[in-house]
């Protein structure tokens, strides 16, 4: 056989390896949203009309998950649930419902999460007429953040506005406060719990790690130190199940009531869990408990327990088979490193990588996989933007603005944007340029359409 003919049969075969692979995973996508389908009907019972509505506006999957919750009390209390997101309501559907509970995250800097940002902006921006619903708030957030609970209240106070009534005080959780949602809890019909276990999502799994490995990513760097820590399944332990996008959660023996989440950065066909982890310094000197745990404290072959925890919001999805935009900073890289791990491994090269960090010499991070990709195709195009490289700083956001074309040209394909890193800064900043570059109302589209995802921190 003539080396042509070689090629075009080594060719038809990684297209036929790459049709395999996404068939799978659209009927893996098929199985799962039949289970939530099945889920939801056996919540609702016979007349859906006359459910409770339990309406969730998650980030993470937190809200959600205690929304299924939520449902399942009411349920097994005698009252039929309806559970859905937010951005899947509206003001028709609320004006005949009798009852409804909300549970509502808080987002950047006191914004909707990504769950509730198109019901904020076409539902809340209307007005609305609800005086015969009743309903209850239960916004969870975090009080080292200054908007605290803020989308939740806001919330709340919409719908009074619009003549709807309180079934009770909205109820603001910090952190999963086990009182406040045992509270929570009581009202929705559930039996007594201390409240410890009730934030945990039921798509997640613990199970105990080994760390193998710990690298130094960005030696030389003026920033925080940033570590690769990998870890292996304990022995007489298998590997969990977990897809690119999800999320690793560490809590720590003093601090049980604050778990951290780390994106993962590899995908379960490497054979361990990877994790991006910048060192936090105390002007003290001391480390951050958790990030000084992971890069420092941890001894190699000390055994510790992560959760794993299923990010729907920033998952492939129905994006598997799509273009990809992937934007992020420092180690928001791990993210979408696990996204073209996952991309490597279909075959799928159409994909495009928008990187910032300080300094090209000491803060490349990953450099030599991202180059790799570069050169075997998966990555058709990288733009590395490092903000010390010049007199004038520049971010990604700006690289974003100076290439609009070629955005709004993946866009038309059919593109999807994942962005991971920072809150503070890009996350903002990436979301202003898009929005600038597309317009307002291309972005609802993508947004409604989960062509637009974000996991920032």
């Amino acid at each position: 056989m003539t080396e042509p003919a070689l090629r075009a049969m080594a060719a038809c075969l990684t297209v036929l390896a790459y049709i395999a692979l996404c068939t799978f995973i659209y009927r893996r996508q098929l199985r799962q949203r039949d289970a939530t389908a099945q889920r939801a009907a056996a919540l609702a019972g016979s007349d859906p009309r006359a459910a409770t509505l339990v309406l969730f506006a998650s980030q993470t999957g937190q809200a959600e998950a205690l929304a299924w919750q939520t449902g399942r009390w009411l349920h097994d209390a005698g009252t039929p649930a309806r559970v859905m997101s937010l951005n899947d309501a509206d003001a028709e559907l609320l004006s005949r419902t009798p009852s409804a509970l909300f549970i509502a995250s808080t987002y950047g800097e006191g914004d909707a999460p990504d769950g509730a940002s198109l019901f904020a902006e076409r539902v809340m921006g209307s007005k609305a007429e609800l005086s015969s619903l009743r309903y209850a708030v239960l916004a969870l957030g975090d009080r080292q953040y200054t908007n605290f609970c803020r989308f939740g209240r806001l919330l709340d106070e919409w719908l009074h506005s619009t003549g709807a009534t309180r079934s009770f005080e909205r109820m603001e959780v910090d952190n999963a406060e086990p009182s406040t949602l045992a509270a929570w809890q009581a009202q929705c019909g559930g039996s007594p719990s201390n409240g410890e276990s009730l934030m945990v999502s039921e798509r997640s799994v613990a199970g105990p790690w080994l760390l193998v490995r710990r690298s130094l990513l960005n030696e030389g760097s003026a920033g925080a130190p940033v570590y690769r820590v990998d870890f292996a399944p304990a022995a007489g332990s298998e590997s969990p199940d977990w897809q690119s996008g999800d999320i690793a959660q560490l809590t720590l023996a003093s601090d049980p009531g604050r778990p951290r989440d780390y994106s993962i950065a590899s995908i379960r066909a490497d054979g361990e869990l990877q994790l991006l982890v910048r060192q936090e310094q105390h002007p003290d000197g001391t480390l951050g408990a958790a990030s000084g745990f992971l890069t420092s404290t941890l001894v190699l072959g000390d055994s510790i327990t992560l959760r794993l925890r299923a990010h729907h919001n920033f998952r492939l999805g129905d994006n598997a088979r799509r273009p990809l935009l992937l934007i992020g900073n420092g180690t928001g890289l791990a993210g979408l490193r696990s996204h073209l791990r996952a991309r490597a491994a279909l075959g799928a090269h159409d994909n495009w990588l928008v990187f910032g960090e300080r300094n090209a010499r000491h803060d490349y991070l990953c450099r030599e996989e991202i180059e790799a990709w570069q050169r075997d195709g998966v990555l058709q195009r990288v733009d590395m933007v490092f903000s010390r490289d010049q007199a004038e700083r520049l971010y990604v956001q700006h690289r974003l603005l100076q290439l609009h074309a070629e955005v709004n040209a993946w866009i038309a394909r059919g593109a999807a944007i994942y962005v991971c890193g920072s809150l503070q800064g890009m996350a903002a900043g990436v979301d202003a340029a898009l929005r600038q570059i597309a317009g307002e109302r291309a972005m609802g589209e993508l947004l409604a359409s989960g062509r637009y995802r974000r996991d920032v921190y």
